[in-house]
């Protein structure tokens, strides 16, 4: 059995196993809308491009509303908070799945990414926590493969289901699911007496190291590099690979098992090596990403280079999300809220600058191209702070531990002896 500090080499407290379920549900209702379109688009009685304002409306959701519930929810109790957050979670799938008015819908997309947004901002500080110092990048990793797992597993489950059973099916699913996850939240993060205030200012305060901003920087542009690409990836694939449209899910599925990979390489690398996980990673996407230009042309040749734009791509987020949290000290909330931020606002802009390019004279291989320079730039500021890093403090993995702030209902957690 691990220690409640997570600190045995290799294993992983219960509850960040629990957190990364959380995080499951909370990426297939994110992404599993994009498959269900037609089908919502004419119960609702909109055109499919205006109900893709329900994958819109949850990303600003996601951007805005991290900091702001992080912030909302300072003060209360962490397992209080994860608990309301998958309340409203099931709250607002169960509205939406009730629903026939594209309006209310709309609401609940929203009010569901910003019980997304408080769930993962404090689920990142108490996984990290849990898993103490020896193992706070691979607690990361296995919260982020969570969202990746709902790529290869969630999304396409919930978009074959909602051919059988209409559209409202999965987001019964989803509101059943998250109800249960509650109550192993409940179960699994014990409650305690000491009460501990937050700081506002604290949280605030912690923004104002440079670092902290390089690893945002880095989170939003590997993410905002992979996305260009993928968001477009299904022409690229039928109209210049010849792959049939029948077979391109299956060529998406070896992307998220590649995604899958990343995050697991990164959690195990990143701890003890960020700067050179990172950085090889980086640049390692942007070599990938420039080869599916004239590589693309090939259905085994694209097929292999999307299996690793998602290897290599997702192997920088786990390590650029502890990264941050580390420099925050014990004002990690909001910067994890903020981390997440970073990462929905790469996928906006990326996809669509990428769109843009693809209505270019640069057409199918526009998006790799932005992919590709959107990538390489994330080298800039990874770069940036290993220097930044070397000749302040020394190595970065080892200039504090976890987050040792604690909430009302937490004991105050005893740094581990390396």
């Amino acid at each position: 059995m691990p220690s409640a500090s997570g600190t045995t080499p290799g294993k992983l407290p219960f509850v960040v196993w629990v957190l990364a379920a959380g995080t499951f549900l909370m990426g297939t209702t994110e992404f599993v809308v994009a498959g269900l379109l037609p089908e919502l688009a004419g119960d609702l009685g909109v055109s499919v491009s205006h109900a893709g304002l329900l994958i819109t409306a949850f990303a600003i959701g996601m951007i805005i509303g991290s900091p702001t519930m992080a912030l909302a929810t300072l003060r209360l109790p962490q397992r209080r908070t994860l608990i309301l957050a998958l309340a409203v979670f099931c709250l607002g799938h169960l509205v939406a799945a009730l629903s026939t008015s594209f309006t209310i819908v709309l609401a609940a997309r929203v009010v569901t990414a910003l019980a997304t947004g408080a769930f993962w901002s404090v689920g990142f500080v108490v996984a990290t926590t849990a898993a103490g110092p020896n193992n706070a990048t691979r607690a990361t990793g296995v919260m982020i493969g969570g969202l990746t797992l709902a790529n290869v597993v969630g999304v396409p489950i919930g978009s074959f289901a909602g051919q059988f059973t209409g559209w409202r099916g999965p987001f019964w699913a989803l509101a059943v699911l998250s109800g249960l996850a509650a109550v192993f939240i409940g179960r699994f993060i014990p409650a305690q007496g000491q009460r501990v205030e937050v700081s506002i200012r604290a949280e605030v305060r912690a923004l104002r190291q440079g670092r902290l901003w390089l690893a945002l920087a880095a989170a939003m542009l590997i993410m905002g590099g992979v996305l260009a690409t993928y968001t477009y990836v299904t022409p690229l694939l039928t109209d210049r690979a010849g792959i049939p449209a029948g077979a391109v899910p299956l060529v998406l599925i070896a992307f998220g098992v590649g995604a899958l990979g990343g995050t697991t390489t990164g959690g195990r690398l990143g701890d003890r090596r960020p700067m050179v996980t990172t950085i090889t990673a980086a640049a390692a996407t942007a070599l990938v990403l420039l080869l599916l230009i004239p590589l693309s042309g090939n259905p085994v040749t694209a097929t292999l280079l999307v299996f690793l734009m998602g290897l290599t791509g997702f192997t920088v987020n786990p390590v650029v999300t502890a990264l941050a949290m580390r420099f925050a000290g014990d004002a990690p909330t909001l910067t994890s809220a903020l981390t997440t931020s970073a990462f929905n606002t790469g996928i906006a802009a990326g996809s669509a600058i990428a769109g843009t390019a693809l209505d270019s004279s640069l057409g199918l291989t526009g998006p790799p191209l932005v992919g590709t320079v959107i990538a390489a730039l994330t080298l800039l500021p990874l770069i940036a702070l290993a220097v930044h890093g070397v000749s302040g403090k020394g190595r970065i993995v080892a200039q504090s531990s976890p987050p040792t702030q604690t909430r009302h209902d937490e004991p105050a957690q005893v740094p581990s002896q390396h």
